[in-house]
């Protein structure tokens, strides 16, 4: 995929979703509905391992598979191996079972590319970006208390955990989240979560400037809910917050635990709560491919919605060989807008955290792709391509300010005579910008 927009007009289609089977790998040939369904054994079989990943799919993969992983695992990941068996299963639904075929549908399913990443997914000369950080966006810099970013003016991160039901391999919180690997030994979270979360609800009485609160982590599906509850409760008792949004990647990822009868209950009861005070709830996911996108994950946000969650959003990264082609992303969009009832709402240049530049895109191509999806989705269904950039925050593709293409690097405007720089990954760069960045000439 080369990121370029299609030569001719996309061609829509309506597309039901589909769950596939997963009695079609080994491991799970006698898994009936019941256990699939339930939460509790999705979270029990999470591979985590390759000994874990043989038991689900036997002889399938071939072992030059395993050595990729391994070698991945030893010199590149930033986040360890946690992967669902609900993601798992949308991994190459359509292959053949033989060991050779199976193997490289597996290798190039977009969902495999940034659940299950590869060392020989990673970039040859250009594995990580020269400028790259653990902490990319600068979040535990700006920490009103332990967990609680305070970026924007009215808006607060609140991070109530370090841990999510599955892991991205492009997690932009890599330094936090999850287990140390080999390559990141992870930052730790130092205070009791009861402890971190009255220091947030203190520090949010006493700012009353603050109406938006993104509560987060991690992921907020891996608060036992009592807790998570009571938490949403409180921050509805302050006057001064106006927006919830709940960021839950299992929405896809484990859309079982968002079926799960006492937490329907619960959101329905603090939904009702927000909606009598006017607050606005909503919840935010991140869905990359259209092929993460299944039946189960519609219902879950259904589910939701018909709990009273005034909107369930989606928040994708615009990744390499994954989505980075008009019809990937309209595909993806149509599904999430008009199939599973979730709103298709951001893409994000991916991050520059180490080992990332083979997902990274550069900025003229999500400009392009930016302009290829307009005028298909109704207007409030189209997504904008945003980049994050460190120290100012979200910005639309199209407001960058300065961009040399040669030598990738990009400026934009941050106020008062501030131009804060993003670079594109060198790869993508033409000869002369990437002899400039092997020469070291783009470090500060």
């Amino acid at each position: 995929m080369n990121g370029e927009a299609s030569p001719g007009p996309y061609a829509y289609a309506r597309r039901p979703l589909v769950e596939p089977d997963w009695r079609r790998l080994p491991g799970w040939s006698g898994v009936g509905d019941d256990r699939w369904r339930d939460a509790q054994w999705q979270r029990a079989h999470c591979v985590k391992n390759a000994a874990q990943l043989r038991a689900v799919v036997g002889d399938l993969l071939r072992e030059s598979f395993y050595a990729d992983l391994a070698a991945d695992a030893e010199r590149f990941a930033t986040m360890s191996t946690l992967l669902t068996p609900q993601l798992l299963n949308v991994m190459a639904p359509d292959a053949v079972d033989d060991p050779v075929s199976f193997t490289e549908a597996f290798l190039a399913n977009p969902v495999r590319r940034y659940m299950l990443p590869v060392a020989s997914d990673r970039h040859p000369e250009w594995p990580s970006h020269p400028l790259a950080q653990r902490d990319s966006l600068h979040e535990a810099e700006m920490w009103a208390v332990e967990g609680l970013t305070h970026r924007y003016p009215t808006k607060v991160l609140a991070e109530l955990l370090s841990t999510c039901p599955q892991y991205c391999g492009h997690c932009t919180r890599m330094d936090l989240v999850g287990t140390s690997t080999p390559q990141v030994v992870k930052a730790k979270l130092a205070l009791r979560p009861v402890d971190r979360q009255e220091l947030m609800l203190d520090y949010l009485k006493r700012t009353p400037g603050v109406r938006d609160v993104v509560v987060s982590g991690g992921d907020v599906a891996n608060v036992p809910w009592p807790r998570l509850e009571a938490f949403l409760l409180r921050l509805l008792e302050l006057e001064s917050v106006r927006d919830i949004r709940l960021a839950t990647k299992a929405l896809v990822g484990l859309p079982q635990h968002w079926l799960q009868g006492d937490v329907v209950e619960g959101v329905g009861r603090v939904a009702a709560v927000a909606r009598a005070r006017g607050v606005n709830l909503a919840v935010h996911t991140h869905a990359n491919h259209v092929r993460s996108v299944t039946p189960l994950v519609a219902e879950a946000a259904r589910a939701l919605l018909d709990a009273g969650v005034r909107d369930v959003r989606n928040q994708g990264v615009l990744l390499r060989g994954v989505n980075d082609t008009q019809a990937d992303l309209l595909d993806l969009c149509f599904a999430l807008q008009g199939e599973a009832g979730v709103l298709p709402y951001y893409f994000y240049l991916c991050d520059m955290i180490p080992n990332a530049e083979h997902w990274r895109t550069p900025l003229h191509q999500a400009q392009r792709l930016q302009e290829s999806i307009m005028g298909y989705l109704p207007g409030y269904a189209t997504p904008r391509i945003v980049c994050d950039v460190p120290y100012l925050g979200k910005r639309w593709v199209h407001q960058v300010a300065e961009y040399d293409r040669e030598r990738g690097v990009s400026h934009w405007d941050g106020g008062e005579g501030r131009r804060l720089p993003f670079y594109d990954p060198i790869d993508t760069l033409p000869e002369p910008g990437r002899l400039w960045w092997a020469r070291g000439e783009g470090r500060p």
